[in-house]
């Protein structure tokens, strides 16, 4: 099939797009306030809702593809006012596609403006040179949904439809979101994500982030600061990102470009090693100090190499003089043995004896929390 060259192109859309103006100052559309979604019990996203009865057609079509702008033509008389001319390439689907929905981004979401047969479209009531951002989605005869489009931002252009009240106040908007990066908070248990500030003429009061689904763009939260975590994600399972700067005066800055951010699952919970030792301490004390000798027990069976056994003496009066068949020493009130070459190795299911000479200044209570090689050991 031969393309149209541009002129002819925008002869083709002009026409449409009159015929529809045309059609919109007799009847003027009434725009959707609000997007319902079916949510699935799992994931709280929207799914495409087909029949239900056997053997129905549950395939939806592709993807609306190159969204571009379709400016309409001058207007020829009347009180002009912003009007968006879209166009895209059509969807394919396995039984045929019935149509598109338009959806355009406002401080509340996105709300749908507006269903079409063709895949030419004109949306008015807009502010003329106000920058608006949409998607589309194509529909075929079992209501199944096709992915979005990524957004798409045009300006509106001059139309011929009766304007409505210029906006008064701050109609300046915040810039683009930028310097996006995935995966700042990798500790976190889901996606995170983080970008460098907008700037206002006035001040962002926030950003706005939605999520891609297999039918819509739906927002996930309202970030204050430069970064969002999203939880109650599949882990290991990649999910699409954009955002948008909010001012107080319900300026949006155009859409970030999209980031792709994977769930991570956290950094995992530490678990200390299981109990594989037991230890048997026996103490006997004079005035002044005081002699003790530990047994140490392997009580699984894998042998025990370079163990080092750790401790603590209670009493700060209990100090470490000098011990036999381990290397001491201690700091404060903890206490460390480490093997010697000759008996480094204790095997499963062994013992192994060992002792030191003390000084004391007040009571000899026994030591507290053995552990062997980061593991804690039970007490005999």
């Amino acid at each position: 099939m031969s393309r149209l060259s541009w002129p002819a192109a925008w002869t083709a859309a002009g026409a449409v797009a009159a015929a529809l103006l045309a059609a919109n100052i007799a009847a003027p559309p009434v725009l959707a306030t609000s997007v319902v979604y079916a949510a699935s019990a799992s994931t709280g996203e929207p799914t495409p809702q087909p029949s239900g009865s056997p053997g129905a057609d549950t395939t939806p079509p592709t993807a609306p593809g190159e969204v571009r702008p379709c400016p309409p033509p001058l207007p020829t008389g009347g009180t002009p006012q912003g009007v968006v001319g879209l166009c895209w390439s059509a969807s394919t689907d396995d039984v045929g596609v019935t149509g598109y929905e338009v959806y355009r981004l406002t401080p509340d979401g996105f709300v749908k403006a507006t269903s079409t047969t063709s895949t030419i479209t004109v949306i008015s009531g807009l502010t003329i040179g106000r920058t608006y951002t949409f998607y589309i989605v194509a529909k075929d005869a079992a209501g199944n949904t096709s992915r979005p489009t990524a957004p798409f931002s045009t300006a509106a252009v001059t139309g011929m439809s009766v304007s409505p009240s210029p906006g008064t106040g701050d109609t300046t908007p915040p810039t683009k979101p930028a310097g996006i990066q995935a995966d700042c908070l990798p500790d976190f248990k889901g996606t995170s994500f983080c970008w460098t500030p907008s700037t206002d003429d006035v001040g962002v009061t926030g950003y706005d982030v939605y999520r891609r689904t297999d039918t819509a763009w739906i927002p996930v939260g309202t970030a204050i600061g430069t970064h969002f975590t999203e939880g109650n994600l599949v882990t290991g399972q990649s999910y699409v990102y954009f955002m948008v700067a909010q001012d107080a005066a319900g300026n949006l800055s155009l859409p970030s470009d999209l980031i792709t951010a994977r769930a991570s699952g956290g950094y995992p919970t530490y678990s200390p090693p299981p109990v594989s030792c037991k230890i048997e301490y026996t103490a006997w004390s004079w005035s002044g100090g005081f002699s003790a000798t530990v047994k140490i027990i392997n009580l699984g069976q894998t042998p025990m190499n370079n163990w080092t056994l750790r401790f603590v003496l209670p009493d700060a009066g209990q100090k470490v003089a000098n011990g036999w068949s381990a290397t001491w020493s201690q700091s404060g009130k903890d206490v460390t043995a480490s093997a010697m070459p000759w008996n480094s190795v204790i095997q499963g299911g062994a013992s192994l004896q060992i002792g030191f000479n003390g000084t004391l200044t007040g009571a000899n209570p026994d030591p507290t929390g053995f552990m062997l090689n980061g593991g804690v050991c039970i007490r005999g």
